[in-house]
């Protein structure tokens, strides 16, 4: 019996093996290593892994679904739903306005995107901006702070409640951090950016820190493929 379970274990690690050289020797122009391998399980398995589609990109896997309908308010105080976004594409970041670092970076790789797109091409795409501190981000809040990055960005706030379901919808981690040595709290999320789609369904995964010609890059792969 323990022969058995030896060769069983030996043979999962050649083929997990050889599976890392496929995936070694078989990556696409700048695909990752990690994704190269996911690949290749799912050539096996028959599923749809998640695909690069530009630099820091990467597609859902099919049958995972984020984002949907959802009820905010905007940065004019009135109320807002993914019919808000007109069947655009929209760019969307969730953070606060009072974040030191993190989110004045990303909205501001998002805003540098909207100017490489051509007139044509952003004007069909909307840049959003959804607050994950609604105790702090009033509508006013929001206006001031989004009209720092791109005239055309939508700043989304709304009750703790609401905001609390979006970040559900779209698997948004966020907490509350109070550090001692400071008068005002941060707050700790995750710091993706969203391509959002008709019916508020995410299209397209951006990794934290994208560039804005890859952010750019993604948008139009994105505008072809509706």
């Amino acid at each position: 019996m323990q022969r058995l379970i030896r060769a069983l274990v030996l043979l999962l690690i050649l083929g997990l093996g050889a599976l890392w050289g496929l995936a070694w020797f078989g990556r696409q122009p700048g695909e990752e290593l990690g994704d190269a391998f996911l690949r290749q399980i799912a050539a096996l398995t028959g599923q749809e892994a998640p695909v690069p589609v530009s630099a820091g990109g990467v597609q859902l896997p099919q049958g995972v679904t984020l984002g949907g309908p959802f009820t905010l308010v905007d940065q004019d105080g009135k109320p807002f739903t993914q019919a808000g976004f007109g069947g655009q594409l929209a760019v969307a970041y969730f953070g606060y306005s009072f974040c030191p670092d993190v989110c004045p970076t990303e909205l501001g790789n998002i805003a540098a995107a909207m100017e490489l797109l051509s007139p044509q091409e952003a004007g069909r795409v909307t840049p959003a901006f959804f607050t994950i501190d609604p105790e702090r981000d009033t509508p006013e809040q929001m206006k001031l702070y989004v009209s720092n990055f791109h005239p055309r960005m939508v700043g989304l706030t709304g009750t703790p409640e609401q905001v609390a379901e979006v970040a559900r919808l779209f698997r948004v981690y966020y907490k509350k951090v109070n550090r001692p040595e400071m008068s005002e709290y941060l707050m700790d999320h995750s710091s993706y950016i969203y391509l959002i789609g008709r019916e508020g369904r995410v299209r397209l995964l951006l990794r934290p820190n994208s560039a804005p010609e890859a952010i750019a890059a993604a948008v139009r792969g994105q505008l072809a493929a509706r």
